[in-house]
């Protein structure tokens, strides 16, 4: 008797425990292609079905990024990039030729980090000075968020919603980061799951990715944006791909207050797992 009277208090003990890991992380089934696409199309990236949002993750990178920047010139096409603050205090220069190349700067975080634990206080702190370092260092003020991995917790819910961002995750995205990534693999994981209105995931430096794996990205941008254009549908950043601007809009998640969402119809086959 005694034992179960123990163990019951225990297990009350931990209750708060649990519900506050709970509350901590329950946005992050967001993450979940179908649920996001059903439930939240305006964090799903859904746009204009005529448009097509193309966003690269994790720089700025001193060696990569600006070859992703002749590229993109050569193609015409300008696209949004979500920076990591320690990278754009690290290389400042490459963050701001994205700015005078035309290109749209958003914020990945301070860090590329997984928020497994509860940290509301530093979550809001390194996102204010991310998006600080951002302006002061680039002149351009970020509309939009996207945190690393896609893991929206509560607190960054919450530290976005503070710090004027709206967060924008993906529909489609390359696998670029594998160590076995090849230009044709990127290419074809993209247009599995890509249709007009789609927000493309791609990674300008291998920064948390595999050694080298930017090498695939870049071999396989000029095919991605033709397969776009073949198909009608124009290229550009999400400043101009109908979703509206940051901290525009509510939604809620776990009683989270975020941005809101397009109204656009889901895709017709499902994003990558």
């Amino acid at each position: 008797m005694r034992h179960g009277f123990s163990t019951g208090r225990a297990v009350y003990a931990g209750a708060p425990v649990v519900a506050a890991a709970l509350a901590h992380i329950g946005p992050a089934a967001t993450w979940l292609p179908g649920l996001r696409r059903r439930l939240f199309p305006g964090l799903a990236g859904l746009g204009s079905p005529g448009h097509v949002a193309l966003t690269f993750d994790d720089g700025p990178d001193p060696v990569s990024t600006p070859r992703f920047l002749d590229a993109l010139d050569g193609l015409g096409v300008r696209a949004t990039f979500f920076v990591l603050g320690e990278n754009v205090l690290r290389h400042p220069a490459p963050a701001r030729e994205l700015v005078r190349r035309g290109h749209e700067l958003a914020v990945h975080g301070w860090t590329h980090d997984r928020p497994w634990w509860p940290s509301p206080a530093r979550d809001a702190r390194e996102l204010l000075r991310a998006v600080r370092v951002v302006g002061e260092l680039t002149g351009s003020v970020p509309h939009w968020y996207r945190p690393p991995y896609g893991i929206l917790t509560s607190g960054r819910w919450a530290a976005a919603r503070r710090a004027g961002l709206r967060p924008v995750l993906w529909t489609a995205w390359g696998k670029d980061w594998r160590h076995d990534a090849t230009p044709a693999s990127v290419r074809a994981t993209v247009a599995a799951d890509l249709d007009g209105g789609g927000t493309v995931l791609l990674h300008d430096t291998d920064h948390a990715s595999a050694p080298g794996s930017w090498r695939a990205t870049l071999g396989a941008l000029p095919d991605i944006v033709r397969d776009c254009r073949g198909a009608g549908w124009a290229v550009g950043p999400l400043g101009e791909h109908g979703t509206g601007t940051g901290g525009a809009g509510v939604a809620s998640v776990t009683g989270v207050t975020t941005a809101g969402t397009t109204g656009q119809a889901p895709f017709r086959s499902p994003a990558p797992g």
